[in-house]
């Protein structure tokens, strides 16, 4: 099952150099947001990436063709430019970047990855959220429902839409208001079906501002709820605590060994 990661939006605001980089980039522990995010799929099995770019999207080209350099110690010759790799390291991987515009919307960019993927199930993932969410729990609750899409869901951060659920777990839309217990909200990572992806399509008719919305006008749409750690990275102050929560080797996103 291949694994789509959005990473296509504008300029980090996490970074603070002048040469700003894709929100994916953004570096925890010394590491893009998107390392992060392929370690914990490729823990629970799933290794074959397709990344959708749009906002300098050669930067993360650039990182994962030479991603074994980054990984490893080099030596230089700076007269013959000869490079020795001592220590090589990489991942069993395999990653397609593919450029789906600067201003394309997040629907655009899937029905673009649609062209990848195949006729095969795929697992969706925005390039700038963390959790410890259990994939493989997930995906095994999509495949028993049988409905077109299942969307994980959280507890709110505090600057999300409220999803209203039905007492399956069915998604019935956007909630006004939620006690704390109640509010879920959604956490950015998806188990689609192939039929899924042409209701992405610009002129599918079913066109919303959401990827629940696009399906949920004429299909049933399932969730997964996640009781654990969920966070998006959208501020300086989410980048800072959840570097604190790495380098105390406290990141509850970890579930992969070193």
């Amino acid at each position: 099952m291949k694994v789509i990661i959005l990473a296509g939006g504008l300029p980090s605001t996490l970074i603070e150099e002048d040469e700003k980089m894709p929100k994916p980039m953004a570096e925890i522990g010394g590491r893009p947001i998107l390392w992060h995010i392929m370690k914990q799929y490729a823990y629970y099995g799933y290794n074959d990436f397709i990344i959708c770019t749009g906002y300098k999207g050669e930067a993360i080209k650039e990182y994962f063709m030479n991603f074994y350099i980054y990984q490893s110690d080099i030596t230089v010759d700076l007269q013959t430019n000869d490079v020795e790799i001592h220590r090589k390291q990489t991942e069993d991987w395999k990653v397609s970047v593919i450029d789906t515009g600067r201003s394309s919307s997040v629907a655009d960019r899937l029905y673009m990855a649609g062209e990848y993927s195949g006729s095969e199930t795929v697992l969706v993932t925005y390039g700038d959220c963390l959790s410890d969410i259990d994939i493989r729990k997930m995906t095994e609750q999509h495949k028993a429902h049988g409905d077109i899409a299942t969307f994980a869901v959280a507890h709110p951060t505090g600057r999300n839409e409220i999803l209203a659920l039905s007492e399956n777990g069915k998604y019935q839309g956007i909630m006004d208001r939620a006690s704390a217990g109640e509010a879920w909200v959604n956490a950015c990572s998806m188990v689609l079906e192939p039929e899924a992806i042409p209701y992405f399509a610009p002129d599918s008719p079913t066109r919303a501002a959401t990827l629940m919305e696009c399906l949920a006008q004429e299909k049933a749409v399932q969730t997964y709820r996640h009781e654990g750690f969920w966070s998006p990275v959208e501020t300086i102050r989410d980048k800072t605590w959840l570097d604190n929560l790495w380098a105390a080797g406290k990141a509850p996103w970890k579930v992969w060994e070193d």
